[in-house]
């Protein structure tokens, strides 16, 4: 996290097809961001960049991979990867366990709906 001195930015980059995204709107795949002091879901800050995130299958925070729903706060490196990355780098840098993890906090969130 940034200090109090610091601005309130992040450092973002979008790999593979996510790219076309930022191609549409004319902007760099590696870039900085300004985001509230407070944070922000990794998910938000997608949809912020007009990236669907049903296509993003993995997010990198700090270099390690993080559920698409977790915050992200101003100082941190996050970084956007598509579906499509080869089976066993999917597995060996836990984009895989995420997901399952992601499925299930989709369901729930569904099933509240629902229910609610």
């Amino acid at each position: 996290m940034a200090s109090s001195n610091e601005p309130n930015i992040i450092s973002i980059r979008i790999f593979g097809f996510l790219q076309k995204y930022m191609d549409e709107q004319g902007r760099p795949y590696a870039f900085e961001k300004e985001i509230d002091p407070k944070g922000k879901a990794a998910c938000d800050i997608a949809r912020e960049l007009r990236i669907p995130t049903k296509e993003v299958e993995g997010v990198f925070i700090n270099g390690s991979v993080e559920n698409i729903d977790d915050p992200v706060f101003p100082g941190d490196r996050v970084a956007f990867l598509p579906y499509g990355t080869p089976g066993p780098y999917r597995v060996f840098l836990g984009m895989a366990r995420e997901n399952v993890e992601r499925a299930r906090r989709e369901k729930k969130m569904s099933n509240s709906k629902t229910q609610g």
